[in-house]
């Protein structure tokens, strides 16, 4: 004679659940970081990149070879560079946010190739003596990068890279004449009114 099966399959280990349970978590809490928006875009940093980027645009268009023009542009990319860098740093310590992971690692992937090409172009049409390319060529490919990483942050970013493509292309199509201008424009004021709205809007 068979022994009675028990009616109820006996209950799951507590300790099982419980880990299952945590991995549940933090699955969870991985999906919506990933979702997220990227919040960590330094709006002082911006801003305060638009305005050198304003004083780099008067002292080249003060330069009188292409040489020293460019000599200037690069400086301030640098400085852009250090200022954009450091401040979502801090922006992202304050919050608690990661920069490698999620939202962030997003937003950089999608930033930097157009940086990348950038780079590259301006060491290409300089030695082919197209200098007077480079405005509309760095207007462009950083709106095209900040328009995809904008995809991953708050609403203003997207909107600013729509910018620079508007007048990365006035850049492409008008005079030669216009170039600092427009970069000013771009680098400067762009930075500088969106920097702002990003500030007011999403702290710091």
């Amino acid at each position: 004679m068979t022994p009675a099966q028990p009616l109820h399959s006996t209950p799951p280990d507590p300790p099982a659940l419980s880990a299952r349970a945590m991995a549940n978590l933090e699955f969870i809490r991985d999906t919506m970081a990933s979702a997220s928006a990227f919040t960590a875009v330094p709006g002082w940093g911006m801003a305060l990149t638009g305005l050198t980027a304003l004083g780099a645009a008067g002292l080249a268009s003060q330069q009188l070879t292409p040489r020293a023009w460019l000599s200037v542009w690069l400086v301030e990319a640098v400085v852009g560079l250090v200022i954009g860098a450091t401040t979502m740093a801090l922006k992202a310590r304050a919050a608690a946010t990661s920069l490698l992971s999620g939202s962030g690692r997003k937003f950089a992937l999608s930033l930097l190739p157009s940086l990348a090409v950038g780079a590259l172009l301006t060491a290409v049409l300089y030695r082919a003596g197209f200098a007077v390319l480079l405005p509309g060529t760095w207007l462009v490919l950083y709106g095209t990068g900040v328009l995809a990483a904008g995809a991953f942050s708050v609403s203003a970013v997207p909107a600013m890279g729509l910018g620079f493509l508007v007048l990365g292309t006035v850049a492409m199509l008008g005079p030669a004449s216009w170039g600092d201008a427009l970069l000013a424009g771009g680098f400067g004021g762009l930075h500088l009114l969106f920097g702002v709205i990003i500030a007011r809007r999403y702290g710091g």
